[in-house]
């Protein structure tokens, strides 16, 4: 018999408005650029062009949007409020790529729930979580807003 280990992330019912969580950080480096561009096939000179990249706006390459907003995934699992409680990521909502985030930057996430919504039919509710992504300097790089569907204790 296959046993799972006990969900240690939270329930629909444990989350509140005004709630936060501050994540880890999480420095991006050269070789994350080359394997999302590898992985995404966005070979963008942007990212991949040191030369190039130095006759821009930015001066230097950076990184792609949506492999920051996939490392800033990454550092909110590993909070681990989800583990074992999310039915489903649904959507990204309002969200802005407010300044480059650069070879070398560090970044982290600062979440805070803004609004839960009971939805007995699947068992759980929508939390909706608003994210600041932040880097080392204490700039906003993006921001927006994710519902995520969690279970219910009852379900």
């Amino acid at each position: 018999m296959t046993s799972h280990p006990a969900p240690r992330g939270l329930y629909f019912e444990e989350f509140h408005t005004g709630q936060r969580i501050v994540t880890a950080a999480r420095t991006v480096t050269e070789a994350d650029i080359v394997r999302f561009a590898g992985l995404s096939g966005d070979y963008n000179q942007i990212h991949t062009d040191a030369e190039f990249s130095k006759t821009t706006p930015f001066g230097q390459r950076i990184a792609h949007g949506l492999l920051v907003l996939s490392i800033a995934s990454g550092l909110a699992v590993q909070t681990g409020f989800m583990e074992g409680t999310v039915i489903a990521f649904r959507e990204i909502n309002n969200w802005k790529f407010s300044k480059p985030v650069f070879i070398g930057d560090t970044v982290h996430v600062e979440l805070e729930v803004t609004e839960t919504k009971p939805l007995p039919r699947l068992r759980g509710g929508a939390v909706i979580i608003k994210l600041n992504v932040v880097n080392q300097h204490g700039d906003t790089v993006m921001h927006g807003t994710w519902t995520v569907l969690m279970a219910s204790k009852q379900s």
